[in-house]
C-alpha cells in the first residue's frame, strides 16, 4: 500500500508539474505589450507633446492591462535622443518616436532592434521594422485660413513658426490660401522661432506681427504664448495641436487639433495580434486624427455654416486645399488651373504661396 501511495504521489505531482508547463507560455502571452514613447517638449506644453501624451492615455484606457506605457519628455533632436531610444528598446516591444527630427536616429536604433516596432511621426524613411504616421494638418489649416480671412479687418494675418520643415511650410501656405479662397487680397506674415517649444521666443514673435498690423494669428508652435498676446493685444488667434481655449477664451476662435489616440490603439492592437507592418500613414479629417475646438461664439453664424461646409467637402474629397492656380512669391505659376498638387508634392513643399510674406530659414 505505501508504494501504491508512493507511485500515487509521484504521479500526482508530475501531473501538477506537467500543467505548471503548460500555464508557463500562456502566463507568458498575457504579458502586456511594453510600449515607449519619446516627447520633444513637456507634457505640460498644452500642444504637441500633450496631445501625443492624451493619444498615450487615450490608449492605456482603451487596452487597459493588455498595455504598458512609459515615455521620456524633453529630449531634443539630436545625438540624446538616439540613446533614449535605444534605452528604450531594450525594454519595450514598439517604440514610438514622436518628432520629425528624430528620424534618423529611429532608423539608426531600429536596424539595431529587428524584433522592436518602430513609429515615427512625421517622417519619411522607412524599414522592415520602422513605420512612419502623420496627420494631415495642412487641411485644418486651410479651413482656419477661412476663419481668419473672414475676421480680419486689416487684411493681415500673422503666423509663428517653429522649424522650417516642409510640415510647417504646407500648414502656412494652406492656412493662406483658405484665407485667399474668401479674401483674394489676404496676406500672412511669418515670423521663425527656430524651436518647437520656447514660449518667450514665441510671445515675442506675437507681439511684433502684432505691431506690424496682423488681426488674427496663427501659429506651429507648441506653447499657448501666442493666443495669450493675441487676447492681451485685443485680437484673435488659433489653438495648435490641442485645445487652447482655456488660456485666452476671448481670443481663442478654434485650434487645429491632433487627436492621436485612435492610431495609437488602433497599431497596438496590430502588433498584439500579430498582424503590425510598416506602413506610410497620412491622416486627416476623415480619418479623426485632425478634429477642431469648439468655435468661438465670436464667428458670425454664416462663417460657422461656411466652415463646416468646407470641412464637410475636404472629408467628401470635393475640396483640395491645394488645388490650382497656385503662384509662388514670385508670381510663378506652380499648379495649374484645373489640377491638384499631388500627396507627394505636399509632403515636401519648400516653397511659399503667393501672399506669403517672409523667407524659408536655409
Amino acid at each position: 500500500m505505501n508504494k501504491r501511495s508512493t507511485i500515487k504521489r509521484l504521479a500526482a505531482s508530475a501531473a501538477v508539474l506537467a500543467a505548471g508547463a503548460l500555464a508557463l507560455p500562456a502566463a507568458q502571452a498575457a504579458e502586456p505589450l511594453k510600449i515607449g514613447f519619446v516627447y520633444v517638449g513637456p507634457v505640460g506644453d498644452a500642444g504637441w507633446t500633450y496631445a501625443h501624451d492624451l493619444g498615450r492615455q487615450q490608449l492605456e484606457k482603451e487596452l487597459g492591462d493588455k498595455v504598458k506605457t512609459t515615455y521620456v519628455e524633453n529630449v531634443p533632436e539630436g545625438a540624446d535622443a538616439e540613446r533614449v531610444i535605444r534605452e528604450l528598446a531594450q525594454k519595450n516591444q514598439l517604440i514610438f518616436t514622436t518628432s520629425f527630427g528624430y528620424m534618423n536616429p529611429t532608423l539608426k536604433v531600429a536596424k539595431a532592434f529587428p524584433n522592436v516596432k518602430f513609429e515615427h511621426a512625421t517622417g519619411y524613411k522607412t524599414d522592415k521594422n520602422l513605420g512612419v504616421y502623420e496627420a494631415k494638418f495642412y487641411e485644418g489649416a486651410y479651413l482656419l485660413g477661412i476663419l481668419a480671412g473672414k475676421q480680419s479687418k486689416t487684411g493681415k494675418l500673422g503666423f509663428v513658426g517653429s522649424v522650417a520643415i516642409p510640415e510647417v511650410i504646407r500648414n502656412i501656405n494652406a492656412f493662406t490660401l483658405g484665407a485667399q479662397s474668401v479674401n483674394p487680397k489676404i496676406t500672412t506674415s511669418v515670423l521663425w522661432v527656430n524651436n518647437w517649444y520656447d514660449p518667450a521666443k514665441e510671445r515675442q514673435a506675437a507681439e511684433t506681427l502684432i505691431a506690424q498690423g496682423a488681426d488674427v494669428l496663427c501659429q506651429n508652435t507648441d506653447s499657448p504664448a501666442t493666443v495669450q498676446v493675441a487676447q492681451e493685444k485685443g485680437v484673435y488667434a488659433f489653438g495648435w495641436d490641442s485645445d487652447m481655449t482655456k488660456f485666452a477664451p476671448k481670443a481663442h476662435l478654434t485650434a487645429n487639433i491632433n487627436n492621436w489616440g485612435p492610431y495609437y490603439i488602433d497599431t497596438a492592437k496590430k502588433v498584439i495580434a500579430g498582424t503590425w507592418k510598416p506602413e506610410d500613414s497620412k491622416m486627416g479629417i476623415k480619418d479623426g486624427i485632425v478634429k477642431f475646438a469648439p468655435l468661438n461664439p465670436v464667428i458670425p453664424a454664416d462663417v460657422a455654416k461656411l466652415f463646416e461646409e468646407k470641412k464637410q467637402a475636404i472629408v467628401d474629397g470635393k475640396l483640395l486645399p491645394f488645388a490650382g492656380p497656385i503662384k509662388d512669391q514670385s508670381g510663378a505659376e506652380k499648379v495649374k488651373a484645373g489640377t491638384a498638387m499631388a500627396l507627394p508634392e505636399i509632403m515636401s513643399f519648400n516653397w511659399f504661396v503667393a501672399g506669403v510674406e517672409g523667407s524659408i530659414p536655409k
